[in-house]
């Protein structure tokens, strides 16, 4: 798997996947930004009478669940639906899972639908897989991503889907396979939608790769390397942020597998 990581990345950049993002409004700036530094195309969508349409030309959905109101949950569902129907793969973004009955319920209906991937912290696969005993800490999570292993396993054998837990460690969960990737920087955790971002690119990587284990690894690893190498550049937060977007632009082949850390 190591030696095809990159092939995945030019693969995104070649085929320029639409990805449609109903989104939180915190964040749509930044993913857009992303998806077309990696070569993606992103569109921040969620009026309720374009979704079918919408759904004909994204090659994959995003659902981030960070900004929930009425009204876009109700395109969300309709979304989904679409896109199922249509084949297309959409990721679960559970922003925040646990912190208060609507956003569950909510959840549980979305779960349902069965996405092609979900990706959170730990805190927030813990409580979706409704084994978490505490209350989340809104968006920040108060588990490490090896204490989410057994929710993770739960959800992608109930659910099917790959499962991302984010962390220092990054995790990915399905079927037999368990992955871990030991890149990133701890100055990534003062950039608000980081974890937003990653959803977004690996939306990006399972609409064009037929392996959606490895899409789910490259994805991952291309954001948290790219913050890695980052960091080296930048004085703080701020800084970082904007060397992250340039770096998902010109990564090489050359850092990308020199840097990579990964255990099977």
């Amino acid at each position: 798997m190591k030696e095809s990581l990159y092939s995945h990345i030019s693969t995104v950049r070649t085929q320029a996947p639409l990805v449609q993002n109903i989104t939180n409004y915190v964040v749509m700036n930044t993913t857009a930004n992303a998806l077309l530094a990696i070569g993606a195309s992103p569109i921040m969508a969620h009026a309720h009478p374009e979704m079918v349409a919408m759904q004909k030309i994204s090659n994959a959905l995003v659902i981030n669940i960070g900004t929930l109101d009425e009204y876009w949950v109700e395109a969300m569902l309709i979304a989904v639906t679409e896109a199922n129907h249509n084949n297309k793969p959409w990721v679960l973004d559970p922003v925040g899972t646990g912190a208060t009955p609507y956003r569950d319920e909510v959840l549980s209906r979305l779960i349902e639908l069965k996405p092609a991937a979900i990706r959170g912290n730990a805190s927030e696969i813990q409580a979706l897989a409704k084994l978490n005993k505490t209350q989340t800490k809104g968006v920040d999570s108060t588990s490490a991503s090896t204490e989410a292993l057994e929710a993770a396993q739960i959800l992608n054998k109930t659910y099917g889907a790959v499962v991302v837990i984010s962390g220092k460690t990054d995790i990915i969960v399905d079927a037999d396979q368990l992955i871990k990737l030991d890149n990133g920087n701890a100055l990534m955790t003062k950039i608000t939608g980081m974890g937003c971002t990653a959803t977004a690119i690996l939306a990006a990587f399972i609409a064009v790769v037929d392996n959606r284990t490895e899409a789910a690894v490259a994805a991952t690893a291309l954001v948290s390397i790219c913050g890695e190498l980052a960091a080296k550049v930048s004085t703080g937060p701020g800084s970082l942020q904007v060397n992250i977007l340039d770096k998902l632009y010109s990564i090489t082949k050359t850092q990308f597998e020199e840097t990579l850390k990964i255990s099977m």
